[in-house]
């Protein structure tokens, strides 16, 4: 009865280094994560960014010499807008370590497209919120990386 991606996890993760997001899971109150705005209004709840800094915390204090961080985040949704908070929150408390970005984004299927030969109103949102998306997420993921690397493998990170 697997419902998401992580009951085919064969691995055991850790509680602590899973903050699951409640209201944009699958059966979640507010559906779809679509908007970089809604993904950063997520981190502006001060409950929120406390229990992600405990997480992080819990962490760095586990190492020895800590010497940045890998940060993988999607450009297309919402989460691009989570991960430009969550590398704005990374540079401003650990300024002197790394921060490697990449930011992730997949291939966009043209099938439906060829066949019809134009683009209903539904699927040129889809289109603006992707567009919108992957370029504020690539400005601010870039601004607060030590490295950002754009990774698809689609040439034109997945936009038309």
């Amino acid at each position: 009865s697997a419902q998401v991606w992580s009951d085919y996890l064969n691995v055991h993760l850790h509680p602590k280094s899973i903050y699951v997001i409640r209201q944009y899971m699958h059966d979640g109150d507010c559906g779809c994560l679509e908007a970089f705005g809604q993904g950063e209004s997520l981190l502006q709840d001060p409950g929120c960014i406390e229990e992600l800094e405990d997480r992080l915390h819990f962490y760095v204090e586990e190492c020895d010499y800590l010497q940045g961080f890998q940060v993988l985040c999607d450009l297309h949704n919402g989460f691009s807008g989570v991960g430009a908070k969550v590398t704005e929150l990374l540079y401003d408390e650990y300024s002197g370590k790394g921060i490697l970005t990449w930011g992730l984004t997949p291939v966009k299927s043209n099938v439906g497209i060829l066949t019809v030969g134009f683009f209903s109103p539904q699927d040129s949102q889809k289109n603006f919120y992707r567009l919108m998306n992957t370029a504020l997420g690539i400005v601010h993921l870039s601004h607060h990386s030590s490295l950002f690397c754009p990774l698809s493998l689609s040439g034109s990170l997945g936009i038309k």
